[in-house]
């Protein structure tokens, strides 16, 4: 029950982003990283580029769909502003080519293309989609907190369809933070702001002995997918030379909507 005291986080205080202007943002501590909580998580900024593109797509009057995203993390995301320029690489009525820059203090931190396609009713050939997850409504939450530092990890709803195993786990991904204060956010864009989480939710060792951070993450559509819950089915692969895998199988609560692969290098620390 309140006292009357209890304090309210305003929209600013739940949101990733704050709008500067038209290309600049500002991450408030909900970005933390995982393992440096002054470093920004990937997984708000990949969902923030991702905004950048569909405003930039909307604004030119285009109707196509993302339908595969690749990002390359160039170095260490510093908790502070980003600058976020897109530019039409491949123009086309039905097929198109974006590619989106992200600056963080001066250099060039995120580098990330975006295909888009023509949508149309394929409806009577649709197929090969994987088995659906257990509904989140139905699941536990699961606090990543425990295992995981950071205000990025600390903002989310996890559930768990079963117990994650060392490199193996299914898990719905939410939250009830505004990617930019004060913006209507699309559906591609809220949902890719939870994917890079995927390297988080199997770990194989504990991220207190061993470090397996990715370098890129890319996604790949075949439907684009409904805002809200973000399913993760991720399988992780250690190889024997100091290289990783992470795949995902993503889902929405509609059912399987895409693929999503991640490159780690992995090293103790």
């Amino acid at each position: 029950m309140s006292t009357g005291t209890d304090h309210v986080p305003s929209r600013h205080e739940r949101s990733y982003y704050q709008r500067i202007d038209d290309r600049r943002y500002k991450p408030t501590p909900h970005t933390g990283g995982a393992w440096d909580p002054d470093e920004q998580h990937f997984s708000p900024l990949g969902g923030l580029i991702t905004h950048a593109i569909e405003r930039d797509r909307d604004d030119r009057g285009s109707a196509l769909a993302i339908s595969r995203l690749s990002f390359d993390i160039l170095g260490k995301l510093a908790l502070d502003e980003c600058d976020i320029r897109v530019e039409v690489i491949r123009p086309g009525r039905t097929i198109e080519l974006v590619e989106a820059v992200a600056e963080i203090g001066g250099r060039t931190a995120v580098r990330a293309r975006a295909w888009l396609l023509a949508p149309g009713d394929t409806t009577s050939v649709a197929g090969g989609d994987a088995a659906p997850l257990t509904p989140p409504g139905e699941l536990e939450r699961w606090r990543m907190s425990e295992l995981w530092s950071g205000g990025y990890i600390s903002s989310l709803d996890a559930r768990p369809v079963s117990s994650p195993q060392p490199g193996r786990a299914a898990v719905w991904i939410a939250s009830d933070s505004d990617l930019v204060v004060g913006e209507a956010v699309g559906p591609c864009a809220s949902f890719v702001t939870h994917v890079d989480a995927a390297n988080g939710i199997a770990v194989r060792r504990p991220p207190n002995e061993w470090m397996f951070p990715n370098v890129d993450l890319t996604i790949h559509l075949h439907r684009t997918p409904e805002p809200g819950w973000t399913g993760l089915d991720t399988t992780v692969t250690f190889g024997p030379d100091g290289r990783g895998i992470t795949s995902t199988v993503l889902h929405d609560t509609r059912g399987h909507v895409g693929h999503a692969q991640q490159i780690l290098t992995v090293r103790p620390l």
